[in-house]
């Protein structure tokens, strides 16, 4: 049989898997958040101009031209639920003599979660520090305790953008830790045993384009997706890129069947410069970062973006998933008999995508997995 399931959005969608390649070491595990990155980025674009906007919109909002529309499918992904175990920061700190445009202001206002303050980058930029990570450690429940670096806030500061997330996914239907037991994990430089999770019984599955996905659900429209190659035993394939087009092909395969589940717990965490990855995607976003930048739409001050930082952080077992994510952008100012169960056995690079409603949450790969042992 068929599930309906919702997907993410199509140009939000877009966006991850473009920005998603640039973010890759080979042979090494990552995890990022496009939510929270795109936050940051879709609040810097609806207070650009020129070839700032044009290079941001290209890469967030290629479509709609309009960032107002990709970030309302994030805050729809984090809008609040009874029971759901998810919270959010969209902090925003400027100096008191920094004059902020009234509409960029209230913009950042609307966003959930806000938080606009006047701050002292000049007389105690190491205090500014201090307090926006204890916010994003407040927010991540103390999985990112440290979003800016020694040196990344200082007295030429001018601006800080913000975004934090932090979200618990229980299964559905949890594993049970007594069926928990080591498998032969076939890393790229090595083959050796990890814990697995299993499970047998009615999953979301699908196959296309030489790639499996099984999906393990949670309350409130959470979900995590898992996929692998479709090359089981010694002939097993290069973990690839993921494409929108192949993602929206796995999404319109998917159907309920048995499936015999093997999948290691994992944690995964990753901490990113995003301006070089920015300038390498096919949008080049690259002139928020010079003189050229045209950031008239936040202030009447020349304003350029000195650093984009990122971490994230996913840990998964028996009982679901909890991830954390952190985003700031640092700104200066510029010169029928049923068929046996389908096997999905997790023994080798894995992907994954974490989602709600429009937006994912959370993407990534496995290469080696790091087992957070077991669930508490």
């Amino acid at each position: 049989m068929t599930t309906r399931q919702e997907a993410p959005d199509e140009e939000h969608l877009r966006f991850a898997l473009t920005l998603d390649p640039e973010l890759v070491e080979e042979g090494a595990s990552h995890v990022w958040s496009p939510y929270s990155v795109g936050a940051v980025l879709g609040l810097l674009a609806s207070g650009a101009g020129g070839d700032t906007l044009k290079e941001l919109v290209d890469l967030v909002a290629p479509a709609s031209g309009d960032p107002r529309g990709h970030l309302e499918v994030l805050d729809a992904a984090v809008e609040a639920a009874d029971g759901l175990d998810l919270a959010t920061l969209n902090g925003l700190y400027v100096p008191a003599d920094l004059p902020l445009r009234a509409r960029f202001e209230e913009r950042v206002a609307a966003q959930p979660d806000a938080e606009v303050d006047r701050v002292d980058f000049r007389g105690d930029s190491e205090g500014v520090r201090t307090r926006v990570n204890g916010r994003v450690s407040d927010v991540t429940r103390g999985l990112i305790p440290e979003l800016l670096a020694p040196g990344t806030v200082h007295p030429d500061v001018r601006m800080l953008l913000v975004n934090a997330l932090w979200v618990k996914l229980v299964w559905a239907q949890p594993f049970d830790p007594s069926l928990t037991r080591d498998l032969d994990f076939h890393a790229p430089d090595r083959t050796h045993r990890v814990p697995a999770m299993r499970r047998t019984g009615s999953l979301t599955h699908a196959e296309h384009a030489g790639l499996r996905m099984v999906t393990l659900e949670g309350e409130h429209g959470l979900a995590l997706d898992v996929i692998v190659p479709d090359s089981p035993g010694s002939a097993r394939a290069p973990l690839p890129p993921l494409t929108p087009r192949v993602l929206r092909g796995l999404y319109q395969a998917r159907r309920k069947e048995q499936v015999t589940l093997a999948l290691p717990r994992f944690t995964v965490q990753t901490d990113t410069a995003l301006l070089d990855p920015l300038a390498a995607t096919p949008a080049r976003v690259r002139t928020l970062a010079t003189d050229a930048a045209d950031f008239g739409g936040i202030s009447d001050e020349p304003l350029k973006v000195d650093a984009i930082v990122h971490q994230a952080v996913l840990r998964v077992d028996e009982k679901g998933a909890e991830g954390a994510a952190a985003t700031a952008a640092v700104m200066l100012m510029s010169a029928a008999v049923p068929p046996p169960p389908k096997e999905f056995l997790v023994d080798q690079p894995f992907l994954f995508v974490l989602r709600r409603r429009g937006a994912i949450l959370f993407t990534g790969r496995v290469t080696d997995p790091v087992d957070p042992g077991p669930a508490a």
